[in-house]
């Protein structure tokens, strides 16, 4: 299989695949690989330089490989070599723009595994009784953030993996250096390195019918002495291959600038056509009368632009803070200079994640043009061009920042609330930014995550730290802005971070909840909630509102029941959940019964209801709220492995729902909606906000000693 295929495929009379239009000694290798042909390889790794057509060619391959789309091809016309087998479509979980975790759990999605762990994914693939087919496209592209170096994890913790797998057939287009450290993980008669660069897979011919397509007049090109003579045609195609020296991306860009302003355009002048891709921007400006270096600051912004594209309205706002100087009288006078190497994209539905209802945010889903370059290696010749990458990122982000109104990030763009961290991140400024408990809960927690998992754990704050200890639950639970803030508030006051939870209440946030206190207590095994007697300043006694915590024997504070006493203070089972669940459902009791059942000898340990101290009072005085008074409360609660449901009795209605990352151990919701959770990290307590949050007490400082939250150590688990 060797570029003397290309010419006995011709021969024979073959018609080339209508979408490659050539290629067909890797066409035939992929093939071999899809029907697993004797000495096939069992893993493939496709590469080549940028603009070498990688994409192309694994997306033509691709199209026969689906039994739906095969069907509108001219299958029998083309090399039956390059034919693969009709079978069930491969699983194809594109790399573009996810993480390595969320590549990875595509793959457990379509082969319905049972997975929970990354490492469960790969050894469920191993135990099958078939071969699974994997295909995964766009190595290059993966990561929501440009400067993350999201390939990397791809090919270590995804490709690598999943090539030692011998039931996995896998097939992976993978940037030059990233493909030899893949390829070399494996035995050599495993693997086949695809370079579409090297003599051995180049075509020079198929390059040529690319250009001569792209010029041909009958196809869509407007009407041109080169583009309706088939010789002069033919002879351009011939020219314009030979001096792109193979790069498919050259071609394109040459054909495109020449076809949409063929004006100053002299055919036989070699002089005019371009070696590389920086000289098709160069070239096309000239001719044009333009200065090359007017539109490379022109394209610079959609050079840094991350995600989907940047929308059109900030793109002025952003060539001027690259141009350090008012650019917008080139662009209004250069787009049509800049036209060939710009593509419009609309957003996607991702985009608009709190599209709808009270999180509706400005600028989402508004039918907003986005703006990008024609090819990433575009973007990267633009950028190796400016003197100082880190220096433009600076520019862009403050320009960025400068157009969030008084900094509220309700109001901010939906590119610059989301991706404002990956620009701060080139810029060596990300930990700056992660002060702001409003941007926290408004940016795309996926996009925020992988940009501050980039930055080393030592050189963030503690805020920051809580952020990435809650990304997880952020992202599995895809919940909207509001909840997002909701679940930070929660997570700030666990890591005695109370300042920040507070702030979220002043964001214009109509939190379900408002959180009292958390304690790190491990081992709680029931709560309830009641009252007791207790001295107070004055020595007088006082009833104040407590939760009783059901806790090992031995935990400081705690106290022994004695045995008269057991049964005194017992968890309130029975909620009337919507779903059936009692809320003190496998909690055990707090008296002698339940602490035979926990499988120890326990204690109880009164905490104060509202304020993050403890009570110091005989536990068996506590008294619970009657079955008369938790009935006649407004609020009923139900709870699952590690979630929690608050509803209004009168009318079923949800006001809060809370998920948790770890599980809970048990809950109590007091009649007048102080909500006592207790997980296997501690136990916290929250008030619900029925409605408006009303005028409550500020968040009482936390106890000192609270140790920070830890960083995330990635992805694991998470589906989102």
């Amino acid at each position: 299989m060797s570029a003397s295929a290309e010419g006995n495929a011709r021969a024979a009379g073959y018609t080339p695949h209508p979408y490659v239009g050539g290629r067909t000694a890797a066409l035939r290798a992929l093939a071999a690989w899809r029907m697993r042909w004797p000495g096939a390889p069992r893993v493939i790794v496709l590469t080549g330089n940028p603009g070498s057509g990688r994409s192309r060619l694994l997306t033509g391959f691709l199209m026969m490989c689906d039994p739906e789309y095969r069907k509108q091809l001219p299958i029998d016309d083309l090399d039956p070599a390059t034919v693969p087998p009709d079978l069930p479509a491969p699983a194809v979980p594109s790399a573009a723009g996810r993480t390595a975790a969320q590549v990875l759990w595509l793959l457990a999605d379509h082969f319905e595994l049972a997975a929970g762990r990354t490492e469960d994914v790969f050894a469920e693939l191993a135990a099958r009784d078939e071969p699974v087919t994997i295909v995964v496209p766009d190595v290059d592209q993966a990561g929501p953030v440009r400067a993350a170096e999201e390939a990397t994890r791809v090919v270590r913790e995804v490709l690598t993996p999943l090539a030692a797998t011998e039931t996995v057939q896998l097939l992976a287009d993978v940037p030059r250096e990233l493909a030899t450290e893949l390829a070399g993980a494996l035995p050599a008669s495993q693997v086949q390195v695809i370079d579409l660069d090297a003599p051995e897979w180049a075509d020079p011919k198929g390059l040529v019918l690319h250009a001569e397509t792209a010029l041909d007049a009958g196809a869509g090109a407007p009407e041109l002495p080169y583009t309706t003579d088939p010789a002069a045609r033919r002879a351009l195609a011939e020219a314009l291959a030979t001096r792109a020296a193979g790069s498919r991306l050259t071609v394109q860009l040459a054909v495109q600038s020449l076809l949409m302003q063929p004006e100053g355009f002299d055919p036989a002048d070699a002089s005019q056509l371009p070696t590389s891709v920086g000289e098709a921007l160069d070239l096309h400006a000239r001719r044009l009368g333009a200065d090359p270096q007017t539109l490379r600051l022109m394209l610079a912004p959609l050079a840094f632009a991350e995600g989907d594209g940047l929308p059109v309205q900030l793109l002025g706002t952003l060539a001027n803070a690259v141009a350090g100087r008012d650019m917008s009288q080139d662009l209004a006078d250069g787009m049509l200079l800049a036209a060939p190497f710009i593509q419009p994209v609309e957003p996607s539905s991702e985009d608009d994640e709190n599209g709808t209802g009270e999180d509706a945010e400005a600028g989402a889903g508004d039918g907003r043009t986005l703006l990008r370059l024609m090819h990433p290696a575009l973007a990267e010749e633009i950028r190796s061009g400016l003197p100082d990458v880190r220096d433009t990122q600076t520019r862009i982000a403050m320009a960025l920042l400068e157009e969030v109104p008084q900094q509220d990030w309700a109001q901010a763009d939906p590119y610059i609330r989301d991706h404002l961290a990956a620009h701060t991140l080139e810029a060596g400024l990300l930990p700056q930014l992660l002060t702001d408990p409003g941007l926290f809960a408004h940016a795309d927690p996926v996009t925020l995550r992988a940009a501050i998992e980039a930055v080393p754990l030592e050189q963030l704050g503690a805020p920051a730290r809580t952020y990435l200890r809650t990304a997880p639950l952020l992202t599995r639970s895809q919940a909207s802005a509001t909840l997002r803030a909701a679940f930070l508030e929660s997570a700030f006051v666990e890591d005695g971070l109370a300042p920040y939870a507070e702030a979220l209440h002043t964001r214009g946030f109509r939190l379900p909840w408002r959180t009292l206190w958390s304690v790190p207590l491990a081992g709680v095994r029931a709560v309830t909630t009641g009252s007791v007697a207790a001295a107070g300043e004055d020595g007088t006694a006082v009833s104040r509102s407590v939760a009783a915590l059901l806790v090992p024997e031995g935990t400081p504070g705690s106290r022994t029941l004695p045995a008269a006493a057991d049964g005194a203070v017992a968890p309130q089972d029975g909620t009337g959940a919507a779903d059936g669940t009692a809320a003190g459902e496998d909690a055990g009791a707090v008296n002698g019964d339940g602490a035979a059942a926990a499988g120890g000898r326990t204690a109880l340990l009164l905490h104060d209801l509202r304020a993050p101290e403890y009570v110091d009072a005989d536990p068996s005085q506590v008294v619970q709220p009657s079955e008369e008074d938790r009935a006649a409360a407004p609020l009923g609660f139900s709870r699952g492995a590690d979630y929690l449901r608050v509803w209004a009795r009168a009318d079923r209605r949800m006001v809060a729902a809370l998920v948790s990352d770890s599980p809970v151990t048990d809950a109590d919701l007091s009649p007048d909606g102080v909500l006592v959770v207790a997980t296997e990290r501690g136990v916290t307590a929250r008030q619900i906000l029925v409605a408006a949050p009303p005028a409550a007490p500020s968040v009482p400082a936390q106890r000192t000693g609270t140790t920070d939250a830890d960083a995330s150590h990635g992805l694991e688990g998470d589906h989102s």
